[in-house]
């Protein structure tokens, strides 16, 4: 009889001590006496990462990226070997891997790789063993042999891209609160599980700050039809079953508000405008593994215009060092940037169609003396940047313009 494979992730604060760490063992010995292959991805536990980035920062404000990965992913190791240690002591067949021994292959950008493939010959020999096969996550190798790392969340991305390629039908988030939540249930008080959400929705809300998943553990899983289960590693109570095949009915519902912190705003200003000076300012940043999130154009006067964007507060020092090149060789006046911000979004697929939804939360900040510094929208997302300090008082007024704490609200 073949057994199923399950796919289970731990996330931080599930592994941050060794009497947490044994209770996950236990978790995971039931999951393989029920029957079961049973494979786990952990993440560092608690902090960790954290530190080891403070250590890296003891010697210099810029470590090398190379250098930092390896240092990096020795967090993962260390929980995941624990992990291993814990479970044999119990009397169980258990290994723990690396990423680049899972088969985990990456591209070469450091602290933001991509997965480009997974090749589990390993895991399979291992669970033909009879190995509970514990894998570090938030790490790879790419074609070098360099070892990767895939940016803050990675692990739940390690998580699906394993499952895929091991043909498990479901992959297993576990996490410190009980699913995914109408908003930050740490913020907002009145927070409401969702029982089930659409990858479109989820990817949004993880894209736009929902901590809860990594947003590219999102988008491999929508693209490979893998349902994603997140829910509490401290109890047994039902989480949120992320996948595509929800009904459409007929409601107008935002589904959840996302926050986010880590924001930071570049302005380039009197850019010309003419053809290519975009292409000319987006492209080195892409170059330089920078994403850029909201990008807000001035309305063009006597030729000139004002451009600005968003990024990551971590990139922004970098950021301005390749702008500040890019502006002498367009012709700009200079560039001015700025912290100290956040962003706020709604998200629902209810909005496609329906009018209002913006006016409504343009109202609702209003309201609540929240000024808006830069609106960006999708089909299923409205996003303000607003101040930092303001952050929790936007979500509380959305969350409750849109009656997200009520079960079964039509808004």
């Amino acid at each position: 009889m073949t057994m199923a494979i399950v796919v289970q992730k731990y996330g931080g604060s599930s592994v941050g001590n060794p009497d947490k760490i044994k209770a996950i063992a236990r978790r995971i010995v039931a999951t393989r006496e029920a029957g079961d292959d049973v494979v786990v991805v952990l993440s560092a536990m608690g902090d960790t990462t954290d530190d080891l980035i403070e250590l890296a920062h003891e010697f210099t404000e810029r470590p090398d990226e190379r250098e930092l990965d390896v240092l990096l992913s020795t967090g993962e190791i260390v929980s995941s070997t624990c992990l291993a240690i814990a479970l044999r002591a119990m009397g169980q067949c258990a290994i723990s891997l690396n990423g680049g021994q899972a088969g985990i292959q990456t591209d070469g950008c450091h602290s933001r790789a991509k997965i480009i493939s997974v090749i589990p010959e390993r895991v399979l020999r291992e669970l033909e063993n009879g190995n509970i096969v514990v894998v570090a996550g938030f790490q790879g190798i790419a074609e070098d042999m360099d070892v990767t790392t895939l940016g803050r969340g990675g692990s739940d991305t390690t998580a699906v891209a394993l499952a895929i390629s091991l043909g498990a039908s479901i992959c297993h988030i576990y996490t410190d609160v009980n699913g995914v939540y109408t908003a930050d249930p740490r913020l907002i008080t009145t927070a409401r599980k969702l029982d089930e959400i659409d990858y479109d929705e989820m990817l949004e809300l993880a894209t736009y700050g929902a901590r809860v998943l990594h947003s590219r553990a999102v988008e491999i899983g929508k693209c490979y039809d893998m349902p994603i289960l997140v829910a509490s590693s401290f109890s047994d109570a039902r989480g949120t079953l992320i996948h595509g095949g929800i009904k459409m009915e007929l409601r107008n519902k935002v589904r959840g508000i996302a926050h986010d912190m880590d924001v930071a705003k570049v302005t380039v200003r009197s850019v010309p405008d003419q053809p290519g000076i975009a292409c000319a300012i987006f492209e080195p940043l892409a170059d330089h593994g920078i994403s850029v999130d909201t990008i807000v154009q001035n309305i063009s006067t006597e030729g000139i215009t004002d451009l600005t964007f968003t990024v990551s507060r971590n990139d922004l020092d970098r950021a301005v060092e390749i702008v500040g090149p890019i502006c002498q060789s367009i012709g700009a006046k200079g560039h001015v940037s700025s912290l100290g911000l956040g962003k706020v979004s709604i998200v629902g697929t209810g909005m496609q169609n329906t009018p209002g939804y913006a006016a409504r939360m343009f109202k609702a900040l209003s309201d609540a003396g929240v000024n808006i510094e830069l609106i960006s929208t999708s089909e299923i997302r409205i996003t303000c940047i607003i101040r930092e300090e303001k952050v929790k008082e936007a979500v509380d007024a959305l969350h409750r313009a849109f009656s997200l704490g009520e079960i079964d609200c039509d808004n």
